[in-house]
């Protein structure tokens, strides 16, 4: 095994400490330990990759995990990969093969509930489609709608016909639909970007960023392309996603970016209201995005895709100007998911400008992190996501537990 790197591995005993003891939920939301994004089963990931990677130990894993699954785990028609049934089955996915023994009947239980949830969304979201209504982030994003329980079944049954039927739904999501008299893009969504009805966005949006925009399908059919899992129409909907991305490009001195997202104005118009660049987080700035980008070369075989989008990314992240806008170590749009995401860029990069950026990144992410400094604890805007970076950073090596596979960018 590679020595980690003292100084970080250290800070990830510092980490462990922290988050040591799991606490109960509160009375009144019972289901909050069942949070990939907030709860114990993101905490859970953290000792499950340390326990791995780090001679940590395994009780400790343990009772992070039974926390998480007490109680009755839900997987009503609102669950997905960050909360509830999804959450605990992506979870349980990640326990290393010398323990999968003590979880296997629980794991089975819920795997059986979770292509049961995949079938019946995957059937409403194709009704919905027919009956030519907008959609809501709910029913196709990366937290809690079909992209994020694709990504559960692409690690647990990549050859199942739940995870055909994600995919096929995400190939008719990319098809132009008709509303209002008007066509917009299948995946525009009905409410503004906070899932309210802002008057600044009539008639809703359409969002570019891979926890809740066209990001996180692209992600997915090209990770599922990459592993020769593919659907009638597969290589025509990534062209299409990566047609609307080039639509929206902004050119600038330091590199492409894209918008956030745009309103109904923006699209009759042909421009973003966004002016700059915003941080170039995972979850909506350039980084989410390019890695999808050149994830979808690699799977199209196309280089001159990859090259453009590895590009992006480079000059995002040396970008001054840009990282100014990173205020925070976690995962969602912090340090963190910055640097997971270039590492695992930087792995399948033509672009030999992306192997200098780990180390940058890593280092950075290290010299800032400190338990207790976020205001939450969770994996996707906490402490536990953090320290994961942190545990990939101080080996410079991927994941044992493949825990980013919830953001996709493995």
């Amino acid at each position: 095994m590679t020595a980690p790197n003292a100084t970080v591995a250290s800070l990830l005993k510092q980490y462990a400490r922290y988050l040591a003891e799991p606490t109960p939920p509160p009375p009144d939301e019972p289901w909050a330990v069942q949070s990939l994004a907030d709860g114990a089963a993101g905490i859970a990931l953290l000792h499950v990759e340390m326990a791995d990677r780090f001679s940590g130990s395994w009780r400790l894993a343990h009772r992070w995990i039974t926390t998480a699954a007490s109680g009755d785990i839900s997987a009503a028609d609102t669950t997905g990969l960050f909360l509830g049934a999804p959450a605990i089955g992506f979870l349980l996915s990640a326990v290393p093969p010398a323990f999968q023994h003590l979880y296997e009947p629980a794991r089975r239980t819920l795997h059986q509930h979770i292509t049961a949830l995949a079938h019946r969304r995957v059937d409403a979201a194709l009704a919905r489609i027919s009956n030519g209504a907008l959609p809501t982030f709910a029913e196709y994003d990366l937290f809690y709608g079909l992209t994020g329980i694709g990504a559960y079944l692409l690690c647990t049954e990549p050859e199942g016909a739940a995870l055909q039927g994600v995919l096929r739904y995400l190939v008719a999501l990319t098809r132009p639909l008709a509303a209002g008299g008007r066509g917009l893009p299948g995946w525009w969504v009905r409410h503004d970007p906070a899932r309210g009805e802002s008057p600044l966005f009539p008639g809703g949006h359409g969002n570019f960023g891979a926890a809740h925009g066209i990001t996180g399908p692209l992600l997915l059919l090209a990770q599922a392309s990459r592993r020769n899992i593919t659907v009638n129409g597969h290589r025509e909907a990534m062209l299409s996603i990566c047609e609307h991305l080039d639509t929206w490009c902004q050119p600038s001195a330091s590199g492409p970016w894209w918008p956030e997202h745009i309103s109904r104005s923006d699209l009759a118009r042909g421009r973003p209201h966004q002016q700059a660049p915003a941080r170039p987080s995972w979850c909506y700035g350039t980084t989410g995005i390019a890695r999808a980008g050149q994830l979808a070369g690699i799977a199209l075989l196309a280089p001159d895709i990859q090259a453009f989008y590895e590009d992006a990314l480079y000059q995002a992240l040396t970008d001054p100007v840009q990282l100014a806008h990173v205020t925070d170590t976690g995962l969602c749009h912090g340090w963190a998911g910055i640097y997971q995401t270039a590492a695992r860029a930087a792995a399948d990069a033509l672009d030999l400008r992306l192997q200098t950026l780990p180390h940058r990144l890593g280092s950075t992410l290290a010299a800032r992190a400190q338990p207790g400094d976020l205001s939450t604890t969770g994996l996707i805007n906490g402490d536990a996501g953090t320290a994961l970076a942190l545990t990939a950073f101080a080996l410079q090596k991927a994941p044992a537990s493949g825990w980013d596979a919830c953001l996709l960018i493995n």
